[in-house]
């Protein structure tokens, strides 16, 4: 199972950029997937999860209200639409899926990570 992330990039605060996530080897109908991130010289955080359906969704307190997930199965693809962004959100951007049928925003229950994709928001 391979991901691969794009959409990252530099963008002013108040910006918006959409972060695209292609699975292969594996369809995602029937997996949640999500979106985590992490700063330079931090750890890796939790922003999003999806379940299969897309019917469900959980997101970081920091970012709820400010970024969407979603997904197409026939796309095997899932995105993660981000508006009014702040420095703060600066980091390295993951999508990941597990193994197993699992729904949960904790990363070390993910088995599959994508490369990731910079995002740089700029003040």
């Amino acid at each position: 199972v391979q991901l691969q992330a794009s959409g990252g990039g530099l963008v002013q605060a108040g910006g918006s950029l959409r972060l695209f996530c292609v699975v292969s080897g594996r369809t995602t109908d029937g997996y949640g997937m999500g979106w985590f991130r992490q700063a330079p010289g931090k750890e890796r955080d939790f922003v999003a999860v999806i379940n299969s359906s897309g019917r469900t969704t959980d997101y970081a307190d920091s970012v709820k209200g400010r970024f969407t997930i979603s997904r197409d199965n026939a796309k095997n693809t899932v995105y993660l639409q981000m508006n009014s962004l702040k420095p703060e959100d600066t980091a390295v951007y993951y999508c990941a899926t597990p193994r197993s049928r699992v729904y949960s925003l904790r990363p070390h229950e993910y088995d599959y990570w994508g490369q990731g994709t910079l995002v740089t928001v700029s003040s």
